[in-house]
């Protein structure tokens, strides 16, 4: 049981690190805090029965695309991994690539019409007009609303039915009691490392008397 949630906490240790990375490398791009991003994805985690870690590991992917930000104008960062969610339950794919996918069409709207019909979404001949439109006159924010308007329109939702469903309560249960694990896990840590600190400097020895004393045989 311990084990299992030491696990869990060096996978989202490494995850967080991560995080923590990708928004200095951007210079903080996304316009949002590490602590946004966790208490995003465990809002989101609680609603739809989807792993917390695995929304992550989406958002940090979405970081890397630096014109995709929460702003004063528009949260289109947390709508962007709304969407990513959604798409992933709907299409049966995983959070990363789903979020690949997003932040490839948010980040360049004209290219991102191609990539996305591909997995079927269809825009009108008017949304593709006015997304080159705004585009070429630099208006990233209107033609990146269009695009996450029509995925809502076609995903939206989908992440949260999968949460009311059995397989998405049974999802929630196996989280809830995967945070106590954890939670017992970092309690038990601090003195399973004295306990390893003490190993590493007590067996050398303690092996070196045994071996003088098998040999003395």
């Amino acid at each position: 049981f311990v084990a299992g949630g030491l696990k869990s906490l060096a996978n989202i240790e490494k995850i967080s690190a991560q995080t923590e990375s990708v928004i200095k490398s951007t210079g903080g791009a996304a316009g949002v805090s590490s602590k946004h991003i966790d208490d995003y994805a465990q809002a989101l985690e609680k609603k739809t029965g989807i792993e917390a870690e695995s929304i992550t590991t989406g958002q940090n992917l979405l970081l890397t695309f630096t014109d995709i930000r929460n702003s004063k104008l528009d949260k289109t960062f947390d709508k962007a991994t709304a969407t990513a969610l959604d798409m992933s339950v709907a299409l049966g794919t995983d959070m990363k690539s789903s979020s690949l996918l997003v932040g490839k069409a948010l980040n360049d709207p004209i290219k991102g019409l191609t990539a996305l019909s591909r997995v079927g979404v269809a825009f009108t001949q008017q949304q593709k007009d006015q997304i080159k439109a705004m585009s070429a006159s630099g208006d990233t924010l209107g033609a990146q609303k269009i695009i996450l308007a029509e995925l809502n329109k076609e995903f939206g939702g989908s992440a949260d039915a999968f949460g009311k469903t059995t397989s998405g309560k049974v999802a929630k249960l196996k989280n809830a009691f995967g945070d106590v694990q954890e939670e017992i896990a970092a309690k038990l840590l601090p003195v399973g490392l004295k306990l390893l600190t003490w190993a590493a400097k007590s067996l050398p020895g303690a092996l070196a008397t045994a071996r003088t004393w098998f040999a003395s045989l």
